[in-house]
């Protein structure tokens, strides 16, 4: 009960979540160089592979479309997914500003530059604080679908095995000029090291009925072979279907 009722104390701003870790996962705050990022850890054998769930934007913008004072996720997708993941080894990584507190944390970064270079360092700090030289598996939902490519291209020490997404934002340029929003200034871009993430073992899961993050966006980036089409999903429901392929990847 410790577990959940701390759950529910960090989301409370964003109201208490149904989703709740098993005994097994201990929430701890990883302090990098930037900013300080919430993360849940399962890790039952050391020494096995790690599998490493990267939180999305969460709660960007209000119902108005103003920034939100507080990005700490309302959608579940990821929490569930990452709590009933049967590996040894299993990491939820918040993204910056997401559940704590932290001097840090202005607008910007969950808006415009949600993809800065040092929100990327960030997580790739936190990363490699928890797995250092183990081989690992980075999932990552929506934006931080943009957040796991990039962290593959950009940091080769890391030692990879396959990056998974799951709706994922893989060029926020595109995505941006599909939806006539306003470019993300002071964002890097996987789309820039396409060539480079191309070599990268990886698997992107689209939903059919995703109106955020439309399949087409992915179709144009990613080979058609590492495409997967779960019909009936939307940008944050549906996905259940692909929870037992997720695990066995």
């Amino acid at each position: 009960m410790r577990i959940f009722f701390t759950f529910c104390f960090l989301t409370i701003l964003s109201g208490c979540q149904s989703i709740q870790p098993s005994e097994d996962f201990a929430y701890k705050e990883i302090v990098t160089s930037q900013f300080k990022i919430a993360s849940w850890q399962k890790i039952t054998e050391k020494d096995a592979d790690y599998r490493i769930y990267i939180e999305g934007d969460g709660h960007a913008f209000n119902a108005r479309g103003l920034p939100s004072k507080n990005p700490t996720p309302r959608g579940e997708l990821m929490r569930e997914l990452s709590f009933n993941d049967p590996a040894p080894n299993v990491i939820y990584i918040a993204r910056p500003c997401q559940y704590v507190k932290d001097d840090a944390c202005i607008v910007s970064y969950w808006t415009t530059k949600r993809f800065a270079p040092e929100v990327i360092e960030s997580e790739y700090d936190a990363i490699k604080q928890i797995v250092g030289n183990k081989n690992i598996t980075l999932i990552g939902y929506s934006g931080g679908a943009q957040i796991a490519g990039l962290i593959a291209v950009k940091y080769p020490d890391l030692k990879i095995k396959k990056v998974i997404t799951i709706a994922g934002n893989l060029d926020h340029k595109t995505w941006t000029e599909y939806h006539k929003l306003p470019p993300l200034e002071g964002s890097l871009n996987l789309a820039d090291d396409k060539e480079k993430f191309a070599t990268v073992p990886q698997i992107h899961y689209v939903g059919g009925k995703d109106e955020v993050i439309p399949s087409e966006l992915t179709q144009k980036f990613a080979a058609e072979e590492n495409i997967v089409v779960v019909k009936n999903a939307t940008h944050g429901t549906g996905w259940k279907p692909v929870y037992s392929l997720i695990y066995q990847q």
